[in-house]
């Protein structure tokens, strides 16, 4: 396999990692600063100031469309075709993940998060449509 793919899943892993760290790390200090009980998140989630919320939906997005980043790369080099296109394709992939999140944990403008998500997928779909046809042309 193409080792070079390696990188990119390195940092969407790092990316994840570091929303998770994050996530954690914004909730104790709002329950710290009173801002929430741990009796009124204890079973949900709406009680959570906006900024412990933008956070963990980020979160929560890299528990989503990653997996069909991760799926590919794994079939691509098991199937051997990680060539220079599916690594462009990886890293611009994740280059549009790291825009979502800079704007989910910002300025949460729902027009400019939708358009790096919806440019994420169509570059996610690309990957797995170029990757198919080398596999299947073989």
């Amino acid at each position: 396999m193409n080792t070079a793919f390696l990188y990119p899943v390195l940092v969407q892993v790092a990316l994840t990692f570091a929303l998770v760290i994050a996530t954690g790390l914004t909730r104790t200090a709002a329950i710290r600063r009173g801002e929430v009980k741990v009796s009124e998140v204890a079973l949900g989630q709406k009680a959570w100031p906006k900024r412990s919320m933008q956070v963990s939906n980020a979160y929560q997005n890299q528990l989503e469309t990653p997996i069909l980043f991760y799926a590919g790369v794994l079939f691509a080099g098991v199937f051997g075709v990680a060539g220079d296109l599916l690594l462009t394709l990886a890293w611009v992939w994740v280059g549009l993940r790291i825009v979502h999140v800079a704007i989910h944990i910002t300025t949460n403008h729902m027009l400019h998060r939708f358009a790096a998500f919806l440019a994420s997928v169509l570059v996610l779909a690309a990957f797995w449509v170029f990757m198919a046809i080398e596999v299947l042309t073989r």
